[in-house]
């Protein structure tokens, strides 16, 4: 039996940080792995679904490049190619980690382990003595009842990562990050996309006219939408739609979130990331682990969420649609005001603020470079900076970010 200060079950954002963290505070520190360092986020979900994103938007990009005086005739796309450069994006990033945690004298245990009682844990029929426990074991792709993955026909979002060939059309069950991505991607490369989702709006987590504006883009790619529906029937590579629609899909892609990983839960062990079933984000996780090694703590209500693509979604804080009319003030600028959007050629979108007695309570952001413009958003809301003092400071131009600053003299 070996003995150590630290025990973590899970190498992903969650448990690697934790690792890190702890290590550097001179604790001996063992964690678990049963599959890759990284987890979901790394191997299955944020960093391989943005790097085919980004070969998907250079492909769009470069076939619609004649306006600019760019004429690229005759351009194709490799899928194989385009996956083989994801899983070397993956493996690269991956090998950093595995050398952090070897450098950092970080024991590595490649096996599943499960918790005995709060101060121990087997694995590989081995007993590793821990004086504090961290279970971070993530979370799985959720089906839908009477719908569950084949992995042929009916992909989850681990196997849409492994396609090597583009469909010629896919049926998206789901609207949220992941299905809004996907439908980007393979509209991008020319996939005829369709996205039926159950609530009455895509992107249905997203402030009100966020929403309405994915509908809106989704209609200028020509990606087909419904919302209020859902799968009635499948037979065969016949799908039936609650709203009477029948589909052929080639592939159908069930995007309908995750679910935490199937787990006893043991008194006096620490839970991050996924597996607490509260909000599944990398960064949220990194925050946790963060919080229950170092003690530095964040304010749960204030995590941003991304979504990406062209143009990019962000928000933080308060929707309006949650607001009671009449308490709240709202600006609500469109970036075809900002000059460098028509630079870029990207002027589809805009930056609404929220706010209420001169403190901002929400930001949702449609735009190039959102997912940038978010945090300097937050960092005021963070720290209590009000709308009059934001407004003070000198915003470069041209940017994006100086929206934020002409969005505050709108704020009514």
């Amino acid at each position: 039996m070996e003995n150590f200060d630290t025990g973590i079950i899970g190498a992903g954002p969650a448990g690697y940080t934790a690792a890190f963290h702890a290590a550097e505070k001179g604790l001996k520190v063992v964690i678990f792995e049963k599959d890759c360092v990284g987890g979901v986020c790394l191997n299955k979900g944020c960093i391989p679904t943005k790097t085919i994103l980004h070969s998907s938007e250079l492909f769009y990009d470069m076939k619609n490049s004649a306006e600019l005086g760019i004429f690229a005739d005759n351009v194709q796309v490799d899928y194989k190619k385009v996956i083989e450069h994801k899983n070397k994006v993956v493996e690269k990033l991956r090998k950093g980690i595995e050398l952090g945690l070897k450098n950092s004298k970080i024991q590595v245990v490649n096996a599943a382990a499960e918790v005995v009682d709060s101060h121990t844990i087997r694995a590989n029929g081995e007993i590793y003595n821990c004086d504090k426990i961290i279970a971070a074991v993530g979370a799985e792709p959720k089906p839908l009842k009477n719908m569950d993955f084949d992995h042929k026909f009916i992909l989850n979002s681990d196997d849409i990562l492994n396609l090597e060939e583009l469909p010629k059309s896919i049926l998206i069950i789901g609207s949220g990050a992941i299905g809004v991505e996907w439908a980007r991607i393979f509209s991008n490369f020319g996939v005829e996309v369709t996205v039926a989702e159950f609530a009455a709006h895509l992107l249905p987590l997203a402030d009100i006219e966020v929403s309405k504006r994915v509908e809106r883009i989704f209609k200028t790619k020509k990606i087909k939408f419904y919302t209020g529906t859902t799968v009635e029937t499948i037979k065969g590579n016949e799908v039936t739609l609650t709203n009477g629609e029948i589909l052929t899909p080639e592939k159908i892609l069930l995007a309908v979130g995750r679910k935490p990983v199937n787990t006893e839960k043991v008194d006096g062990v620490t839970y991050l990331g996924d597996v607490c079933g509260s909000i599944q984000l990398a960064h949220f996780a990194i925050k946790q682990a963060i919080s229950a090694i170092d003690g530095v703590k964040f304010d749960e209500t204030l995590v941003p969420s991304v979504v990406y693509g062209t143009p990019e979604i962000a928000w933080v804080g308060k929707c309006e649609q949650d607001l009671q009319e009449g308490a709240y003030q709202k600006s609500n600028l469109l970036v075809s005001a900002l000059g460098k959007s028509h630079c870029d050629n990207c002027t589809e979108g805009f930056i609404k603020i929220l706010s209420q007695n001169g403190q901002i309570i929400g930001a949702h952001v449609v735009s190039k470079e959102a997912s940038a413009i978010i945090h300097q958003v937050l960092i005021a809301m963070q720290n209590g900076i009000t709308v009059d003092k934001l407004k003070e400071v000198c915003f470069a131009h041209p940017t994006y970010s100086e929206g934020i600053f002409e969005s505050l003299w709108r704020v009514s």
